[in-house]
């Protein structure tokens, strides 16, 4: 094992929530059971891994990417590593990160994804990317050739199809959002202003194989919070309607058509898609965030919902699919934009926030029946992966991957389960040489 930087100052509080204070490489991973051969890549996750203090935001700090490279039955590495922000090149003594600026943040904690054979971290609030290499080390910040107008997203979503990257950029200085659409080889071939008041915090957006669903839900910028020296001024807006948008894909910025809900606030979709005349729109649902609580969206449980939009009629039917505490849900991603049968969700509990829980959820959106894996006492798990045994498998042939970690040991491992198998035993555990910290998102990125 070799340490390769250290933050200032690390904390001794026993909780996962708690930032690693340094950036770690180690090789030739112990494994239990049988790590599927199939499985050619690395699975990274992301979240903030504040430098120098207790956390504080949910959504502040800076980012660290976590990954274990998967080759031949065997777990080659773990890596661990600081984007590079300008914040984290001060406080280690580096040079700063090259490539362009936007906006008063470059902070990318939020999510990592692959486009157009890149590896990029996201942020909200029109960070721009950061492009990592292999290794997860930070190469530069882009703005994808110079095609880009201002910032970008913290979440993208990608069609299956065609390849094109769909994302939804707001930053507080701007009257309007960006619907961006990005070519397989990684240009903005589409910006489309949408008009709206706040500005709202849109965290993502969903696709149907005709519209991108736009969520329009009242959390918005707030002068006194960004004056106060909130990092992340950001809160709940009473009275501000709420309400989803139809953007036809190669429509104009007009041509949104607007549905209204009841107020709420959604950070992550399961899927979409468009059958028979309506638009299905499966959701994690808040009725409310960041209004008593400033700091971390948690004072209203998060519950699997599904919107059904008539499409003929302009009306929305809300269905409540599940009662259990939950976040970070997934499909596979060959599914998207079409309808699915599975979703794979966390399920939270309590003291964890939401950023993880001892449990994952497998719902069967056919049957109505929620399967359970659970971890077990003093373990908690993040946000799983589906990865498919092969390009034509089924929905549920294939393996979910997801870290856990072990609050006895203080340690996390990496955990394979077979999806058809999901609450038998894993498949494999690979052992790491310390903690992942509850973060956010996680990707396979195939080699």
């Amino acid at each position: 094992m070799s340490v390769v930087a250290a933050a200032p100052h690390t904390l001794t509080r026993r909780d996962n929530r708690r930032p690693v204070g340094v950036e770690v490489t180690e090789v030739d991973l112990v494994v239990t059971g049988r790590l599927p051969a199939e499985l050619d890549g690395c699975l990274v996750r992301i979240g903030p891994n504040p430098m120098g203090g207790q956390p504080g935001h949910a959504l502040v700090g800076e980012g660290m990417a976590h990954g274990v490279r998967l080759r031949d039955g065997r777990a080659l590495w773990y890596r661990n590593r600081w984007i590079r922000t300008d914040r984290a090149t001060r406080a280690l003594g580096e040079l700063p990160l090259p490539g362009p600026r936007h906006g008063l943040s470059d902070n990318a904690n939020a999510n990592v994804i692959r486009h157009a054979g890149r590896i990029l971290a996201l942020g909200e609030a029109g960070v721009l990317p950061v492009e990592l290499d292999a290794q997860l080390d930070s190469v530069a910040r882009i703005d994808f050739d110079g095609t880009l107008p201002h910032g970008f997203a913290a979440h993208a979503e990608c069609d299956p199809y065609t390849g094109e990257l769909f994302a939804v950029a707001y930053y507080h200085e701007l009257p309007y959002v960006e619907h961006l659409v990005l070519t397989p080889e990684g240009r903005v071939r589409r910006c489309e202003r949408i008009e709206v008041s706040g500005p709202p915090l849109m965290h993502s957006l969903a696709l149907t194989d005709r519209h991108s669903v736009l969520f329009d839900l009242p959390v918005t910028f707030s002068p006194a919070l960004a004056r106060a020296g909130s990092r992340f001024p950001y809160a709940w807006s009473p009275g501000r309607p709420a309400r989803l948008g139809l953007l036809p894909r190669e429509g104009r910025g007009t041509d949104v058509r607007w549905f209204d809900v009841d107020p709420c606030y959604v950070f992550h979709p399961v899927n979409a898609y468009e059958e028979e005349g309506r638009c299905v729109v499966d959701v994690v649902r808040y009725d409310r965030v960041f209004d008593r609580d400033l700091s971390a969206p948690g004072e209203s449980a998060p519950t699997l919902w599904r919107w059904m939009l008539d499409l003929t009629r302009g009306t929305v039917a809300a269905e409540q699919l599940d009662d259990i505490p939950q976040e970070f849900p997934r499909v596979d991603d060959r599914r998207r934009t079409m309808p699915h049968r599975y979703a794979y969700t966390v399920a939270m509990q309590s003291g964890t926030g939401v950023l993880g829980g001892s449990a994952l959820l497998r719902h069967d959106l056919v049957r109505r029946e929620v399967a359970v894996h659970d971890f077990g006492p003093y373990r908690e798990t993040g946000e799983a992966v589906f990865v498919p045994r092969g390009p034509l498998s089924a929905e549920d042939d294939g393996w979910l991957l997801t870290y856990v970690y072990d609050g006895r040991t203080d340690r996390s491992s990496l955990v394979v389960l077979d999806a058809g198998d999901f609450t038998g035993p894993p498949v494999a555990v690979v052992h790491l040489p310390g903690r992942v910290p509850g973060g956010f998102h996680a990707n396979w990125i195939t080699a």
